[in-house]
């Protein structure tokens, strides 16, 4: 089981109180991650990724092992820990300010 950790919003939205657990079959990579999250939680679909292009939010990041992995490809097998349910997949709101 991987383990998912999300925003508040996010949280509020899929109505869990915290981290969630989630089955991935096949290499654990982000795009693999996010496709079981949004079948878990259908009503998380289109505000962690673009419905058409599955591109990543403006003002998201993904973090694991204390790694920032936002720009890393979709399809990179994520860290073992995370692979392993050691480690959680961290789905971060962005802080912008100005």
């Amino acid at each position: 089981m991987i383990q998912v950790a999300l925003p508040a919003h996010l949280r509020t939205l899929a109505g869990v109180s915290g981290d969630v657990s989630i089955e991935v079959s096949g290499t654990v990579t982000q795009r693999s991650v996010l496709d079981a999250l949004e079948e878990r939680y259908p009503m998380l679909r289109g505000t962690i990724r673009d419905h058409v292009t599955k591109e990543r939010r403006a003002f998201l990041r993904f973090f694991a092992c204390q790694e920032d992995l936002t720009h890393e490809p979709p399809d990179a097998p994520l860290p073992q820990d995370v692979a392993s349910g050691k480690e959680p997949f961290m789905i971060i709101g962005a802080i912008a300010g100005g």
